[in-house]
């Protein structure tokens, strides 16, 4: 059970403290392991693209393989010295990987750049946390940006880490990062990274395929507990829930569209570049800057709502295995 009480105490103290800027992240050290690799591969490899390919596979190979390695290999030589000191390394790691107060925070702050009427400052802000061009974006266009980011990091971020956490404790949650981090960086479709990027991006959308379903699925729950339009969260879902380039996105940033009444999605310029997409819900209203702190409700009821769905399937696992075994 000291598994299972530091994902709890992990998930807590990111909700109280959030990312420290002041401390190193696993995260921006497999960000940097990424880069190392990239130039290194891309110069062994060349340019052509099965090079690029090939280079492209060897680096999820090694990242994967690093991500799950390292925590697990501390985690045993914690294990070695006392179940306690593994559960307080555990709880750690958990603590880092999960991102639902930093998630927040950051789009807060592109609601306050909003609110203050500094809409450069907001543009700077929302590119933080997305990947499209944001320049020339107006109001209506960022605030849309800031409420897809945290729709779909709800279950990015959040809920597929805690997913895998259960199953193979922080290490499986640090692979997933450490794919989920790979697609991040190297997984567009753009003349840089149509090869290279190819390997990281297909195996983050198999990676996410079950998260992404069952974040959806809550996140409807948790419309219908926020007060928001429930039926209308379940309709899009339903509707539009493949309405997006990627097989996962859509997944709850159509629960999000339907649960405020508004649209998402829609082209964007990424890399200079308009990349054509389906809209996502209906057109029901304007959006408004409140929307980015509607979907902030949505990012935290579903949280814990996972947690408390995955503590319980865990809980009841044990015990049928436990009775099982008398």
């Amino acid at each position: 059970m000291l598994h299972l009480l530091s994902i709890i105490c992990g998930f807590i103290l990111d909700l109280i403290f959030g990312d420290p800027h002041w401390l190193p992240h696993p995260i921006c050290l497999i960000g940097n392991l990424i880069s190392f690799l990239e130039k290194r591969l891309r110069s062994l490899f060349g340019p052509s693209d099965k090079g690029l390919l090939l280079g492209g596979f060897v680096m999820v190979l090694i990242v994967i393989s690093l991500s799950f390695a390292v925590p697990a290999a501390i985690l045993y030589a914690a294990w070695t010295v006392s179940p306690w000191l593994a559960f307080a390394v555990e709880t750690v790691f958990c603590y880092q990987i999960f991102a639902t107060k930093c998630l927040r925070d950051e789009s807060m702050n592109v609601y306050n750049e909003l609110m203050k009427k500094d809409i450069v400052e907001a543009r700077v802000k929302l590119s933080w946390i997305v990947g499209r061009d944001t320049k020339e974006l107006n109001e209506e266009e960022i605030i849309k940006g800031a409420v897809e980011t945290v729709a779909e990091n709800t279950a990015d971020g959040i809920i597929a880490p805690m997913f895998y956490m259960f199953f193979g404790g922080a290490p499986l949650a640090f692979l997933y990062k450490g794919i989920n981090t790979m697609d991040s960086m190297v997984g567009y479709k753009n003349d840089k990274y149509l090869y290279f990027g190819r390997c990281a991006a297909k195996l983050d959308d198999l990676a996410n395929l079950i998260p992404a379903r069952l974040t959806g699925l809550v996140m409807i729950i948790a419309a219908f507990l926020a007060g928001y339009n429930g039926p209308g969260a379940w309709k899009i879902f339903w509707r539009d829930r493949y309405n997006h380039l990627s097989p996962n996105s859509a997944m709850t940033e159509s629960v999000t569209a339907g649960a405020l009444n508004i649209q998402l999605g829609g082209d964007h310029y990424y890399f200079g570049k308009l990349v054509h997409k389906d809209t996502i819900g209906d057109n029901i209203r304007e959006v408004e800057p409140e929307d980015i702190k509607r979907a902030n409700v949505l990012l935290y009821i579903t949280s814990i709502l996972s947690l408390v769905i995955y503590t319980s399937v865990y809980y009841g696992a044990c015990v049928i295995l436990l009775l099982a075994a008398i």
